[in-house]
């Protein structure tokens, strides 16, 4: 009589163990945290730049001076983007070919997800004075900060998590509030980010696992201005095409780049543009007369363009001697965005 008293128990304990199971199988593969909260857009770009520390990638940066904008902000929040932010996940609103209403270049429009070390009575206290108004959403105050002719809206989602954005729509804002609010669920994020990320069945992926940072985006060649993907890759391009772009940390930096196109024949074209791009840029090289870094010459030569049906497949790989020669030569000072 015991025994079938404790079946119904047993069953429920395997019950709860199976779908714990599967919720943490889900959120392996799912995209991280940040980026799932990010609104529905026409581009993805997220960076792990904890994980780009620990690997001790860029080695010791030179010291810099900062923007006078950039050391009030250290300041006032004592927050350093270079030491304290460990993941930034971006997604870009590509406007419409009209939207400028001026005949001019269309504007882009971003929203962002930032996680790290953050003070958040100091982050609280400088938010209130750059903005012109604060309003409160599902108990989460957004700061509203004017900018070169729009509001730029800032939210701290947690101790840990800032979102911000600057699409006119502040239901945009809202939305990501809402998704921080039930961010365990495997299943969020964007329809567009998921499908790319990675493939059904769940177990290949077109981000690679431990990737460093990745990109997913729309290439439009007939969109014109109105096309602000976050590398703008259009010239090799004759019809509309997603591009996923991965790095990660493995015998150097693994760099991977693969367009989805809809037939071969797209396919075989932009193989051709970028085979047809990378010779003229090694003929220009071996014109210069000059020796070149063996770290930038194993970088090109590792260069490797093929197609696989209806993708067309990028790949290099980057000395990690390279990365650090760029970083320590070329240090810049992140950009602050000034009330």
């Amino acid at each position: 009589m015991r025994i079938r008293r404790r079946i119904p128990l047993v069953l429920a304990v395997m019950l709860v163990a199976a779908t714990v199971a599967l919720v943490v199988v889900l959120r392996k593969h799912a995209p991280p945290e940040a980026a799932r909260l990010l609104p529905g857009a026409d581009g993805f770009m997220y960076i792990n730049l904890r994980a780009i520390r620990r690997a001790n990638i860029s080695g010791q940066l030179p010291s810099v001076s900062y923007d006078p904008a950039y050391e009030q902000f250290i300041q006032a929040t004592g927050f350093q983007f270079e030491r304290d932010l460990d993941e930034a996940a971006f997604a870009f609103h590509y406007p419409a070919a009209s939207s400028s209403g001026t005949g001019g270049k269309a504007e882009a429009r971003q929203s962002e997800v930032f996680t790290g070390k953050i003070q958040g009575d100091r982050l609280r206290g400088y938010l209130h004075k750059v903005a012109t108004s604060v309003e409160n959403y599902a108990s989460t105050d957004i700061y509203n900060i004017p900018m070169e002719g729009h509001t730029f809206r800032v939210a701290i989602l947690g101790v840990d998590t800032v979102a911000a954005s600057d699409v006119d729509d502040p239901g945009v804002m809202q939305g990501i509030i809402e998704r921080s609010r039930k961010l365990a669920s495997p299943f969020g994020g964007p329809a567009f980010l998921r499908k790319y990320y990675k493939k059904i069945p769940i177990t290949t992926r077109y981000v690679p696992f431990a990737s460093l940072a990745w990109a997913i985006f729309r290439v439009d060649p007939a969109a014109g201005g109105a096309d602000a993907s976050p590398m703008s890759l259009a010239f090799l391009f004759a019809k509309p095409a997603v591009v996923v772009a991965s790095a990660r940390a493995f015998s150097g930096i693994q760099l991977r780049a693969e367009a989805f196109t809809d037939s071969e024949q797209d396919a075989r074209h932009v193989t051709q543009q970028l085979t047809t791009f990378l010779t003229i840029f090694h003929s220009a090289e071996g014109n210069s007369g000059k020796n070149p870094d063996p770290d930038l010459k194993q970088f090109f030569d590792s260069l490797k363009v093929e197609q696989n049906g209806e993708r067309a497949v990028l790949t290099a790989v980057a000395p990690v001697g390279l990365i650090r020669k760029i970083t320590q030569t070329d240090v810049a000072t992140p950009a602050v965005k000034k009330p």
